[in-house]
């Protein structure tokens, strides 16, 4: 129905940057929400940033300064720019999409990426 590929992640020294990206494709007739979520090994997966319909931004506290979250329309595209990484982003991130089925359709639905590996070294 929605499919979600992701890209971008790989090894990288603190103080560097990586860009992740998420492009939907499939059946659906609008993107509602977009966003980026982390989970690092032993612990919860968390919100790192969304940007919805608005285009209004919000961010964990932890990357704030640090990452830029954006969006291409017309590629149905999420970016997720990260500069100054540090060990404690080393996670998989899953990027997240919430969107409107149909014209008609009343209701919205999450889909998630099958999640890529972003590991920071000292």
């Amino acid at each position: 129905q929605v499919q979600l590929v992701e890209s971008g992640g790989g090894l990288v020294q603190a103080g560097g940057s990586l860009r992740l990206s998420c492009a939907a494709s499939g059946n659906f007739f609008s993107i509602a929400a977009m966003g980026w979520y982390r989970q690092a090994p032993g612990k919860q997966r968390e919100l790192v940033a969304t940007i919805i319909s608005s285009g209004s931004t919000e961010y964990a506290d932890s990357v704030k300064g640090r990452f830029t979250i954006s969006r291409d329309n017309a590629k149905n595209t999420v970016l997720l720019q990260m500069n100054s990484l540090k060990p404690e982003d080393t996670a998989v991130y899953y990027c997240n999409i919430i969107v409107r089925a149909s014209i008609s359709s009343t209701y919205l639905t999450p889909y998630w990426g099958q999640g890529t590996q972003v590991t920071v070294s000292l």
